[in-house]
């Protein structure tokens, strides 16, 4: 296990053992946010960083995002929001669908950032070893509200609740026929990972959306989890040796357990939902932590 010597207040070193750090839904094209994002530090240079997606809309404002931290932490682990790969107007970046998604990898390469694309790197500081397994599975409406079988009775219900993701007008699934067939497609090539994952590590699942569907039972328009997931994941905390799952998209941060594996919501969220809670710094939460304090 590697450790460094930090420098403290009353001038003399400690030893700092490397912690798996998380935060998502940066949102940067707030000011505020990107404030929030520019005071991010590592509490030591061999810290590592999830970033479990929803960065920004544009390119242009993801790059600055992920470049500054990863100038910062020793890794930085991202995985794919909606906000990533939404096609807004005002971005010169007009790619659709999968094509965008793999110019976004491209671009985190370019910055030596980890993607779902990357061979899963091992985190060996404080509670490794732990595969570090960034995911992007989208979603396929099999959330459901109650007393809905299918996808058109259930969008159905979620318009007539007033309900309607912004992903239905800026989110592309090209070149696949439905957004289902490119999630369907995703969760294949994400378990085709997993399963290649050395059995004796533990796991650190990260995506945007939960893998189960137990966080959006708290949501205040219960319809929005048609947009959170899929029910094929529900399982896979179990199946690959989750020691954490670590998500995003909700904008509730908050830990919840679940076949007695954590599951860590570590979103930012927007200047009028974070700014209440009266944080004065970038919190950033400790992944492997040995409580459950937040």
């Amino acid at each position: 296990m590697r450790t460094a010597l930090v420098p403290c207040a009353d001038g003399y070193p400690r030893i700092v053992t490397p912690r798996l750090l998380a935060t998502s839904d940066l949102h940067v094209t707030y000011q505020q946010n990107r404030d929030f994002v520019s005071a991010i530090r590592p509490h030591s240079p061999d810290d590592w960083l999830i970033v479990a997606g929803d960065v920004a809309e544009k390119f242009a404002d993801v790059e600055w995002a992920l470049g500054e931290l990863r100038k910062r932490f020793a890794r930085v682990v991202w995985s794919p929001g909606n906000h990533e790969l939404w096609t807004v107007k005002d971005d010169p970046a007009q790619s659709r669908g999968e094509v965008r998604y793999k110019q976004l990898v491209e671009l985190c390469r370019s910055l030596d950032v980890l993607t779902p694309e990357d061979e899963f790197a091992v985190f060996e500081g404080a509670g490794g070893p732990v595969a570090v397994a960034p995911l992007f599975t989208l979603y396929d409406y099999t959330f459901r509200p109650a007393g809905t079988t299918d996808k058109v009775s259930a969008l159905t219900a979620a318009q007539d609740a007033g309900v309607v993701c912004t992903d239905e007008y800026f989110l592309h699934f090209d070149p696949y026929p439905s957004r289902e067939a490119w999630c369907a497609a995703r969760l294949e090539e994400s378990e085709r990972r997993l399963r290649a994952v050395d059995e004796s590590l533990r796991t650190v699942l990260i995506n945007h959306w939960p893998l189960v569907r137990d966080p959006t039972f708290v949501l205040r328009y219960p319809e929005f989890a048609l947009w959170c997931g899929t029910e094929h994941t529900a399982d896979w905390h179990l199946k690959y040796r989750a020691a954490v799952m670590v998500y995003g998209h909700l904008h509730i941060p908050r830990t919840i357990r679940k076949d007695g594996v954590r599951f860590d919501e570590v979103s930012l969220g927007y200047p009028r939902e974070w700014q209440p809670r009266g944080w004065t710094k970038a919190p950033l939460l400790d992944v492997l932590r040995k409580d459950d304090a937040r």
